[in-house]
């Protein structure tokens, strides 16, 4: 984002994958970068920015992204999670994190669509996020984007490391298994779920997530729509390989 050449095919897949879709009228993030005792939703009218990170360049501790919050789209959030039976929470005073700002500077950087901003759960469950996927699955027809913000390679002693062959070797094959589990027409989506809740299962799961979540974002996605994703995008970052998916039902991510 800051011009290194290292995220060169990230930073070029997000402005794809904005080219393709309408524009929407809201953006619902879930960030990898909030962890919270229950799915908690930003609920404050004009958020600040939370700059959850350390190290970077002073730079990174500039950017603006003054998009609107969105208080109704938060409520209706929060219900459709109550209705079924998932403790919530509002946070009025909580402002965006990383995980909203930097992908959406990217792929909309006039910061003119009003966003909101989803919890993980501590808990670190992936049930459980497929499940607060299927609750919010209602708001899919509002020409809402959904954006899981993570990452499907996230462990960052490996981003710093050189690349072995065997290194390679673990992320190419947890990158297989995520493109097929998350692809994969032929198989059932009893069969997709499971595979998505047993993760850890999947050649070299704790290689490429030390702590899942980056991961669990994807969880809530697949949730929201209980299909095949319609498109993936694998590309690199730092020497990893990555990927991305794309669903919709009339209009989601």
């Amino acid at each position: 984002m800051l011009g290194d050449a290292a995220h060169k095919e990230l930073i070029d897949n997000l402005k794809n994958i904005t080219a393709i879709l309408p524009r929407p009228s809201a953006i619902v993030v879930i960030s990898a970068h909030w962890e919270a005792s229950k799915p908690t939703i930003t609920s404050g009218a004009n958020p600040s920015l939370l700059y959850d990170y350390h190290g970077f360049p002073k730079e990174s501790y500039k950017i603006q992204y003054p998009a609107l919050g969105e208080p109704r789209l938060a409520l209706k959030a929060f219900d459709l999670l109550k209705k079924n039976n998932l403790a919530a929470a509002l946070d009025e005073q909580r402002g965006f994190d990383h995980g909203l700002f930097v992908p959406l500077k990217i792929m909309y950087p006039d910061a003119r669509i009003p966003c909101i901003q989803l919890s993980l759960v501590k808990n670190l469950n992936p049930s459980a996020h497929i499940e607060i996927g299927k609750a919010l699955a209602g708001l899919t027809k509002d020409n809402t984007l959904f954006l899981g913000s993570g990452f499907s390679f996230h462990n960052l002693q490996a981003f710093f490391s050189p690349s072995t062959s065997e290194t390679w070797s673990k992320n190419a094959s947890f990158e297989k298994w995520l493109m097929d589990t998350c692809s994969n027409r032929d198989l059932s989506e009893d069969e997709r779920e499971r595979r998505l809740i047993h993760w850890q299962d999947a050649p070299a799961a704790r290689y490429c997530h030390p702590r899942e979540e980056h991961l669990l974002p994807l969880h809530v996605c697949y949730g929201l729509t209980q299909s095949p994703a319609q498109q993936a995008f694998a590309f690199e970052v730092m020497g990893k390989k990555a990927s991305a998916y794309l669903w919709r039902t009339g209009f989601t991510h």
